[in-house]
């Protein structure tokens, strides 16, 4: 008995000094975190935004404003690629009153391709002489200088593609439970600044919500064609553009744009479902790794501080401590959230094991269509499933 007593506390301590080295990486990878420049400097340079829209009627409209409203992007167009919708989506955007806009169809996807990769490819062949491609998903909300900001991003920091992550906003406890997440991990793992300058496919987070990217680097990296099947294409597409020789990384998108990705949680449940698997590299053995990581760090010493272990409540200290930090400084909601953090670790260990089981029978759907033959983006040898939950 003594024996498992003392590997008890081994792991509870082991735990919480993860916790405290996490919070205290998170807290400097948050300072390093890239902020966009104020006033935004005008864009000289031609912008096309790609916006693929499937059954959004009830989203479109108010995404085309706030793109349409941008300040400093006098040579602004948008391709909005309807990719059979059968809501009312096409004729929402056929009534907006400007022709900086442009409706194009879309053609199915082929074999081989995910619905959202074939539209934004398609989009973007219909950029024209477009230097730089916005990519914007028809739930995000621009800030009148998002755009602006984010190329003075690239070119401060020679950079060829950014993925200024949007606020998120949650409504309901699922919601508030689990998208603060999405931040939280890649501001845990991901080393900012080695992720910027390495090429390393396995270093990269990016949010395909708001994604802006040099029109050279995407041609050389192979567009979406080169991430047609991948279910986190974001992902994908800077790790292909870092293998095609640039450079990219997420920066700080809180005072550029919001989105309000899931209602509630069926909503959040299927959305999960759908990409989860990949965030953890697709095999049970990189699921269970991940989430037994997780837990022993983030849900093992809180346990154990219900039970009065010191160390215990050290490490759910540390772990609501990189929680706050990163709410603070990503935009989001730091209390009470930031105390539930222990419950959110578990709903995510419940979300990956759902996601998963859902692959492996062959039933995911999203959007009304099946996810057949979906692939994990490929990795480097050696390399780990990036720290994201996907976009």
């Amino acid at each position: 008995m003594n024996r498992w007593r003392r590997l008890a506390r081994a792991v509870v301590r082991g735990g919480a000094a993860a916790s405290v080295l996490a919070a205290l990486h998170a807290a400097v990878n948050t300072g390093l975190l890239r902020r966009p420049p104020v006033p935004a400097p005008a864009v000289t340079v031609p912008v096309t935004v790609v916006l693929p829209v499937r059954d959004e009627a009830g989203q479109v409209a108010d995404c085309l404003a706030a793109v349409l409203d941008q300040r400093g992007v006098p040579r602004l167009r948008i391709v909005v690629v309807d990719d059979g919708s059968t809501d009312g989506t096409a004729g929402r955007v056929a009534a907006v009153p400007d022709d900086r806009v442009r409706l194009l169809p879309a053609t199915p996807p082929g074999a081989g391709w995910l619905g959202k990769p074939n539209a934004c490819a398609q989009g973007a062949a219909a950029a024209g002489n477009a230097e730089v491609l916005v990519f914007v998903d028809a739930d995000v909300r621009l800030m009148p200088d998002a755009i602006a900001s984010a190329v003075a991003l690239l070119d401060a920091h020679r950079l060829d593609l950014v993925s200024p992550w949007p606020r998120q906003l949650a409504g309901s406890a699922a919601e508030r439970l689990v998208q603060p997440l999405q931040q939280w991990l890649w501001a845990t793992f991901l080393p900012l600044r080695l992720a910027e300058r390495s090429p390393r496919p396995s270093l990269a987070a990016a949010n395909g919500q708001f994604l802006v990217v040099r029109r050279p680097a995407y041609d050389r990296a192979g567009g979406h064609a080169a991430v047609r099947g991948a279910v986190i294409e974001d992902i994908a597409l800077l790790r292909a553009v870092k293998a095609a020789g640039g450079r990219g990384v997420v920066v700080d998108g809180s005072t550029l744009a919001a989105c309000r990705m899931y209602s509630g949680w069926p909503e959040l449940r299927e959305g999960y479902a759908k990409s989860l698997w990949s965030a953890v590299g697709g095999r049970p053995a990189a699921a269970v790794a991940a989430t037994a990581g997780l837990s022993a760090v983030w849900l093992v010493p809180p346990l154990a501080a219900l039970a009065g272990s010191r160390a215990g409540l050290a490490g759910y200290a540390a772990g609501v401590a990189g929680r706050a930090v990163v709410a603070a400084r990503t935009g989001g909601r730091v209390w009470p959230d930031s105390l539930a953090h222990p419950i959110s670790i578990a709903l995510l260990d419940v979300l990956v094991a759902r996601s998963l089981a859902g692959h492996r029978r062959g039933g995911l759907q999203w959007r009304g269509r099946a996810l057949p033959g979906t692939r994990v983006p490929p990795v480097s040898p050696g390399g780990a499933a990036s720290p994201t939950m996907g976009g």
